[in-house]
């Protein structure tokens, strides 16, 4: 029941009479009862939504969806982004060799990482394309800094590999390695696709080259496009500089290797650079230039003469391009074929040697990194030691007594 009155003035503006009612609001009370349950109702459902989704497109995309009432147009518009493209190196050859539920552990801890430091850096990551990530910044929301933060993201995820391996070591995974590119350029941004299937991302030739420009990289690399170096200006921590031909691209583009990046972020990536050692002999491998992912091509030979951890110098018999991609089997001593195959990546020519190449192992089996350790343990005890240099006896300092100096002979006291 609702209780009411109103207080009746005199002329003199004294209280004279009071009128009241009571009113049933019973109805009414139910009702509001009932909005506000309804109300409870559609907030925990669009949480529900904005969670749902959340798990495959950033908050900022759901934010645009839900709250704009074009949200769900189909078109776009042309805008300058950064686009950031990772993929694990030599995962394919991995997977096979692993059994199902050891490689989901392994990518699933990899993409779990990846996603939490692109979400630091308020990227938005487009799609997962299989063990690669496709990443947006300045889509569907420009900032100022969009490709500074690319690149610091990109740093980042690199450094948190080191925690990713790390819990792969003690599961007894394999270690893995991740390249990173990095373009600005101009895309067509929005909602694409049809009435029942609709994607927010971007298309245009740039997306490809970014694309492109991931393939060159080897792991723990992050190559960066001119236009992106000009963005983010002289904060970078830059390495070689290169010119490469990239596949479906007319012109030659110039990349540059980041090594860090200067304030507000500070993040630098540690030198692990490894020397090739001198091989005691020179180890026969046949090799195979693979073209986009398939193999089939001529199978050539040639010898290994140096060797790291992570790469090697080789002699080919047939030039190839520079980032060429290369299956390759050994031979041992007795002429036995090596089981295992090799997977590579050429990223240069030794200076000085027409036909010698340096080489990157993208992916290294078991069988092969055994093989492997064998020569370069042989390879280090044929290392000639270093003559240990004896450090020369001080001559002592003549005696002083009164700022005078006493001959040297017999103890003077």
């Amino acid at each position: 029941m609702q209780d009411s009155f109103t207080v009746v003035p005199d002329k003199e503006g004294r209280p004279k009479d009071i009128v009241g009612s009571w009113a049933d609001i019973s109805d009414r009370k139910r009702t509001e009862s009932d909005l506000k349950k309804l109300a409870e109702k559609v907030e925990k459902h669009n949480r529900f939504i904005c969670e749902t989704f959340g798990r495959y497109l950033t908050d900022e995309v759901v934010a645009t969806v839900l709250e704009s009432p074009t949200g769900l147009r189909m078109g776009g518009e042309k805008r300058k982004i950064t686009m950031l493209m990772a993929d694990l190196r030599g995962f394919t050859s991995l997977s096979e060799r692993l059994p199902p539920e050891r490689v989901v552990t392994l990518l699933n801890r990899y993409l779990t990482t990846m996603v939490s430091v692109i979400k630091q850096y308020q990227g938005t990551i487009d799609e997962f394309i299989g063990d690669a990530i496709f990443v947006l910044f300045g889509a569907p929301i420009w900032q100022e800094d969009d490709a500074q933060r690319a690149v610091a993201c990109g740093i980042a995820m690199q450094l948190a590999m080191a925690s990713v391996n790390e819990q792969n070591r003690q599961d007894g995974l394999p270690e893995i390695e991740m390249g990173i590119g990095i373009h600005t350029g101009q895309v067509v941004v929005g909602n694409i696709g049809s009435a029942e299937r609709t994607k927010y991302g971007v298309v245009g030739s740039q997306v490809n080259l970014t694309s492109r420009i991931q393939s060159c990289t080897t792991g723990g690399q992050t190559l960066i496009s001119e236009a992106t170096r000009r963005e983010v200006g002289p904060i970078l921590k830059l390495g070689r500089q290169m010119e490469v031909k990239a596949k479906g691209i007319e012109y030659p583009i110039t990349v540059s290797e980041v090594l860090g990046i200067g304030r507000p972020h500070q993040l630098y990536l540690p030198d692990i650079a490894e020397d090739h050692v001198p091989l005691v002999d020179e180890v026969p491998l046949t090799y195979i230039v693979i073209e986009s992912n398939q193999t089939g091509g001529e199978l050539c030979s040639g010898v290994v003469t140096k060797l790291s951890r992570k790469g090697a110098e080789a002699r080919l018999e047939s030039p190839v391009d520079i980032f060429s991609n290369l299956e390759m089997y050994f031979t041992g001593k007795e002429g036995e074929s090596v089981q295992g195959t090799l997977y590579g990546k050429v990223v240069g020519s030794v200076p000085g040697a027409g036909s010698d190449f340096s080489i990157c192992f993208t992916s290294i089996p078991p069988e092969i990194e055994v093989f492997l350790g064998e020569l370069l343990a042989q390879a280090a005890e044929a290392q000639p030691k270093a003559p240990v240099r004896k450090t020369p006896k001080r001559r002592r300092s003549p005696l002083r007594k009164n700022g005078r100096a006493l001959p040297s002979g017999p103890a003077v006291s």
